[in-house]
């Protein structure tokens, strides 16, 4: 399963039946789950931990050290969950002394090519990368999460889960969970209808994210009175609660 030409360091510790293309390169305090492929020409650095059923392309360069000047070689890591496709060339970083000291990746997520997470960025399940979208730093990217093609994001920065990003966001600022934003700088445009539509939302609760929407970043009351306006609706959707304590919390501000 292991090609003559690959390069695994003694210190690897690879399941039985992990397949690593010709030329690869895997180093120390690398960990590779069951029915993970690795192609060809594909650079592993640890310490790093690969779930199970992994697909990882050609060129990839996972687990290197952080682009962070102030990185001094610091014990830090990547976390990989199960399931994850990465794609040509796609750059993934670990974390750094300053920060979380780890990159968090969950599972069944696709990075599209020249996709990059830079350090100490934690990423939910099921996202979509399309090609060349790139996290800064400290980024956390929340579930089911679609980042259109060369998008790209600030440091500190939060997207929600079942958001949307439009083809070349440049995002500054936090995006809610189940909106569509676009644009350089982006801005929030609304609910993402039709994408929680698809993903099986009903017809009352899509409703109710719009009100939510337009009570807490449209309307001219009060944050605080609009929260107050919307705890019925918090009350009976959990989806509801969750985009308000989102923009209730946010850090950097909504791209509104």
């Amino acid at each position: 399963m292991i090609h003559a030409t690959a390069i695994v360091d003694p210190d690897a510790r690879l399941a039985a039946d992990v397949a690593v293309g010709p030329y690869s390169v895997i180093g120390a305090g690398v960990e590779v789950g069951a029915g993970t492929v690795v192609g060809p020409h594909v650079v592993i650095m640890g310490p790093s931990k690969i779930g199970r059923d992994n697909r990882i392309f050609q060129f990839a360069s996972v687990g290197e050290a952080p682009q962070d000047k102030k990185y001094r070689g610091e014990p830090t890591s990547l976390v990989i969950g199960d399931g994850n496709v990465i794609r040509e060339y796609v750059t993934l970083n670990r974390g750094t002394a300053d920060g979380n000291g780890v990159t968090v990746i969950g599972s069944d997520n696709l990075f599209m090519a020249y996709s990059h997470v830079a350090h100490d960025c934690v990423v939910g399940d099921h996202t979509i990368f399309a090609n060349a979208a790139s996290l800064s730093g400290h980024v956390e990217v929340g579930d089911y999460a679609i980042l259109g093609g060369f998008t790209s994001v600030h440091q500190f920065t939060e997207i929600g889960s079942r958001a949307f990003c439009g083809l070349g966001s440049v995002v500054t600022q936090d995006i809610p969970p189940y909106c569509t934003a676009a644009g350089n700088r982006a801005r929030v445009i609304g609910i993402n209808k039709e994408g929680l539509r698809r993903s099986g939302f009903s017809e009352d609760l899509v409703r109710a994210l719009h009100k939510s929407f337009r009570e807490l970043l449209k309307s001219k009351r009060s944050k605080v009175d609009a929260i107050d306006n919307l705890k019925p609706l918090c009350d009976k959707y959990p989806e509801v609660e969750e985009f308000v304590r989102f923009v209730r919390d946010s850090k950097r501000g909504i791209a509104s």
